[in-house]
């Protein structure tokens, strides 16, 4: 199950890629390079959540252990 970093980092990414779009189509380099720091941005706070998970995943995993 995914955690909330991980839907606001896919989140990000995708507005990202929007943003991009956008920027191309109307020749806007700002718009552009605002999409690209949001869909790295997105990336990296994806990449946070899956670790928090998996941490918090193998916590669960020694619990289980110990509790045996």
């Amino acid at each position: 199950m995914w955690n909330n970093d991980e839907v606001k980092g896919k989140a990000d990414q995708a507005k990202g890629r929007v943003k991009e779009a956008v920027g191309d189509l109307k020749n806007d380099e700002q718009l552009h390079d605002e999409g690209v720091a949001d869909e790295a941005s997105g990336r990296v706070q994806e990449s946070f959540g899956k670790a928090k998970r998996k941490v918090g995943e193998a916590i669960e995993d020694i619990g289980k252990d110990v509790k045996k």
